[in-house]
């Protein structure tokens, strides 16, 4: 399964399957690199990059940070120049898709620049991976980590993990505190094929049927499908009125500012209680600003333009002024026109 995992993640390091949340995952990224009074770097575009500081400070590790504004993107300009200023920084910590803003990051060009230090890159890609285009080795990625419950299509419980030679070097040095999260047992377990630990063997039984139906359909032509997904939301949203959120939209889920005077929370809650409709809100201080709508994994166009519909309903439903089925026909004239 672990070989199978490296055709998503475009790598040919060791790829981990942890037992855990795509949060366990992103914390054994911290125990297996660094040792106390260890320098890291932590760039921030919104809650899920909040959460390696959360984590690093949990450990003791106090990191220097890069934070923009929710709804930015991190320069890789500031990257670079943290690093130039301390050589001594082991690991740098970031987000692919920043979800709870619906910005992507410039992976590529923030993979180059670490990649030129000693420094090792550690992604969240939790959201990213099987959605959006990203080749973990071409970009100079050290340490990807994903979840089970967004690409992958299935339910919450596993986490990936791709290690590079230059993180497997820091993982011999670290000395944070790690038994359930030491990927010295995961790895070894990949040459005996016993896991360290009882896996969940449901979880590993639907991961094999979701990376065949992945590798049957290619992973370029779900990151083209994830593009024209994306096309199509944001054109449901333009088309009445709404405004996108974020500078550098990703193509995994698509933000947007709620109408002036309406809640966002009101907004998923009815879609969901009424209509049988996910979407998500803002988190933090976008909580009740924005509404966002996932377009990854197994979310497919009837998805998107029902979901649309039904939006459009809840929003007249709640005093906002639309033309109705134009979010509708917008989206599907994307679909459609690709």
């Amino acid at each position: 399964m672990a070989e199978s995992l490296k055709y998503v993640f475009q790598t040919k390091n060791d790829v981990l399957i942890v037992a855990s949340s795509g949060t366990g995952a992103m914390e054994s990224s911290v125990v297996n690199l660094l040792k106390p009074g260890d320098a890291a770097l932590v760039a921030s575009c919104g809650n899920f990059g909040d959460r390696w500081t959360k984590i690093l400070e949990a450990y003791g590790i106090k990191p220097q940070v890069i934070a923009v504004e929710w709804g930015k993107t991190i320069n890789p300009a500031d990257i670079e120049k943290a690093l130039k200023a301390n050589p001594q920084i082991k690991a740098v910590y970031t987000t692919f898709t920043e979800t709870s803003t619906g910005v992507v990051n410039d992976i590529a060009a923030i993979g180059k620049i670490i990649a030129a230090s000693n420094a090792v890159f550690v992604l969240d890609a939790i959201s990213g991976l099987a959605g959006q285009e990203l080749k973990s080795d071409d970009w100079q990625v050290d340490v990807v980590v994903s979840g089970s419950q967004k690409g992958f299509m299935l339910a919450p419980g596993l986490a990936f993990v791709s290690v590079s030679a230059k993180a497997w070097k820091l993982v011999e040095e670290a000395a944070l505190p790690r038994f359930y999260w030491d990927w010295r047992k995961m790895k070894k377990s990949l040459a005996t094929k016993e896991p360290p630990f009882p896996p969940p063997v449901t979880l590993i039984v639907a991961l094999q049927e979701a990376v065949k139906m992945i590798k049957a359909k290619g992973i370029e032509n779900i990151w083209q499908e994830c593009r024209l997904h994306a096309k199509a939301a944001r054109a449901g949203m333009k088309a009445i009125g709404l405004e996108l959120f974020g500078d550098n939209p990703c193509e995994v889920v698509t933000s947007a500012k709620g109408p002036q005077g309406v809640d966002g929370g009101k907004i998923v809650k009815m879609l969901r209680e009424e209509y049988g409709v996910s979407i998500a809100g803002g988190q933090g201080a976008l909580k009740g600003k924005i509404i966002r709508f996932a377009h990854m994994g197994y979310i497919g166009k009837a998805d998107i333009l029902v979901g649309f519909a039904c939006l459009e309903m809840v929003l007249t439903r709640l005093g906002y002024k639309l033309e109705k089925g134009k979010a509708v026909a917008a989206a599907e004239e994307a679909l459609l026109n690709g």
